[in-house]
């Protein structure tokens, strides 16, 4: 902005006739103009300010590319900073500082903001909806094409959390730009997918996500954060199948079947399901008992291309190229099976 109002200025003053002082005048002018804020004083006063510019030039002219040189250097360098500063910036120095500490992973779980009251505004289907889960798996889909930088990712019901490479430097590791980036990027796909899952039906009102991020320095750390979140899948969903059961199946009120499972253990319940509605927990979709595991995965794609041959003649090529897809699992990743199938999830220890 001050370049444009300066060279006028040049112009527009009659002893900046000689060439070999107009241009290295107008370069000091600006870097001057920038360090003193003359540009907000009349013309009058401008062509003063300049012609005092002149004189000190003469007294210098041995020196003059020294002279010039430096103001010129710090122009170019640092006159976007200089310029943006005013009275007020010292806010700034109210931030806190939330870099994520280095050669951590990086988790940003996400968990659905009253979705019990959300599930029965949109008549989600008890115990477990597919449309929804799906819908969620969707949305955590898009945020790892968002960001590279998430090795894996995992959901059940309302959650999704999200692990970051240990060296990655995505937002300079600030915990506040990744957490609500991650947010935002899950709740606007949530709603932009909506109608792939469910069809007609409205989405009545919007839906929102909370959102934490936590560090993990080791491998087993990370590993042991992940078999915590499944472990409570399959805690969740057990009581869930059985208590829709009793209610659906069982003709009980949902007060009644949550005082029939009171203090209730994991085998009482599966003995329930199989001796009173001949249910074999372990025949449940594994989407349910499992949750989903998202993760990087590396798969062949043919293409076809026309290739011009030198006779002038095209020829159709099959060309195979790799690329990584975001691929779904539903699986265990408690056990050591799962990540000796998948060793380049982890980074090593050491």
């Amino acid at each position: 902005m001050l370049q444009p109002l300066v060279l006028n200025c040049l112009v527009s003053v009659p002893e900046l006739s000689s060439v070999v002082f107009a241009v290295p005048l107008r370069l000091y002018w600006v870097m001057d103009c920038v360090q003193t804020g003359v540009c907000e004083l009349d013309n009058r006063k401008v062509k003063m300010r300049i012609l005092m510019l002149i004189q000190r030039t003469h007294r210098i002219r041995r020196g003059i590319t020294s002279c010039f040189l430096p103001p010129l250097v710090r122009l170019f360098h640092s006159s976007s900073s200089t310029m943006a500063k005013s009275k007020f910036e010292y806010v700034r120095n109210f931030e806190t500082d939330d870099t994520c500490l280095r050669n951590c992973y990086i988790v940003v779980r996400l968990d659905g903001r009253n979705f019990h009251k959300f599930a029965e505004k949109h008549k989600f289907t008890k115990p477990n909806d597919n449309r929804a889960l799906g819908l969620m798996t969707r949305s955590a889909h898009s945020v790892m094409e968002e960001l590279e930088d998430i090795i894996i990712a995992y959901g059940q019901s309302d959650e999704f959390s999200f692990v970051f490479k240990r060296t990655s430097n995505w937002f300079k590791r600030r915990a506040s730009k990744l957490m609500t980036h991650v947010a935002s990027q899950f709740s606007s796909s949530y709603v932009f997918y909506w109608k792939e899952f469910f069809g007609e039906e409205p989405l009545l009102y919007p839906p929102g996500f909370d959102g934490r991020v936590v560090l993990y320095p080791s491998n087993r750390n990370l590993r042991d954060y992940l078999s915590w979140r499944q472990a409570d899948c399959h805690v969740n969903n057990l009581y869930n199948t059985v208590f829709w059961t009793l209610v659906q199946k069982g003709g009980l009120t949902t007060a009644q079947a949550e005082d029939r499972l009171k203090g209730t253990l994991a085998a009482d319940k599966n003995e329930i399901l199989f001796s009173e509605f001949d249910i074999n927990y372990n025949n449940e979709s594994a989407l349910h008992r499992k949750g989903t595991t998202l993760i990087w995965e590396k798969q062949d794609e043919t293409v076809t291309k026309r290739v011009k041959l030198p006779n002038e003649e095209e020829k159709e090529v099959h060309v195979t190229r790799s690329r990584k897809r975001v691929r779904a699992l539903h699986c265990d990743i408690i056990g050591e099976q799962f990540w000796e199938d998948h060793p380049d999830i982890l980074e090593d220890d050491n």
